[in-house]
């Protein structure tokens, strides 16, 4: 899969493992995959995210990042079911910060296993981005895998990357108008026939 990688797919997978690196994580996640693509110039994912405001508006994925991190991952739909049911996410959260310090159930800051193979894996869910990508890139009639495409395929897989980016606007239909233009259809960029 990863021959069919532009060069500007493979950057954002290297600099996935960069931002993992950055921020001493177990393993590499969407998350990183994301922060990769951000921090990406020069290209159509770039144009992308500069036309949604995600530059503009990095302190406030952080933010969003870091809150999703506090609670154990769960994302804001999770913490919604569960107060449906009347779980409250936030007191459990302090009661852990309380007994066991902040960041208590933040994942991926753990025993360093990478250490003795040299490299961090990939989550699962990261690889499931990256293989859904290959998707995206063969629903569009490309023969080839660029980095708008691994965006395309964070916004499509549910979690909290992809409930972050749609809490700044950047869904899968947002996301692919920014790229391929308001007529877009998923297919080679040609509008519908209507």
């Amino acid at each position: 899969m990863f021959e069919r990688f532009t060069r500007g797919a493979r950057a954002a997978v290297k600099g996935a493992v960069v931002q993992a690196e950055r921020v001493g994580a177990d393993s590499v996640t969407e998350e990183h995959l994301l922060l990769a693509l951000l921090e990406q110039e020069g290209g159509r994912t770039s144009f992308a995210v500069t036309a949604l405001g995600l530059h503009d508006r990095r302190a406030s994925l952080d933010a969003a990042f870091a809150e999703a991190r506090r609670r154990g991952g769960l994302t804001r739909a999770d913490t919604d079911a569960l107060a449906g049911i009347g779980i409250d996410i936030g007191a459990i959260v302090s009661r852990v910060e309380g007994a066991h310090g902040e960041g208590a159930l933040a994942a991926g800051r753990g025993g360093r296993r990478w250490w003795w193979s040299g490299h961090r894996p990939f989550t699962s869910g990261a690889k499931t981005v990256l293989e859904n990508s290959l998707r995206v890139a063969l629903g569009r009639g490309d023969r080839f895998i660029g980095e708008e495409h691994l965006l395309l395929a964070l916004t499509a897989k549910p979690g909290v990357v992809a409930d972050v980016l749609a809490e700044h606007g950047a869904t899968y239909a947002t996301v692919q108008r920014a790229l391929y233009g308001p007529d877009a259809d998923g297919s080679q960029g040609h509008a519908k026939a209507g």
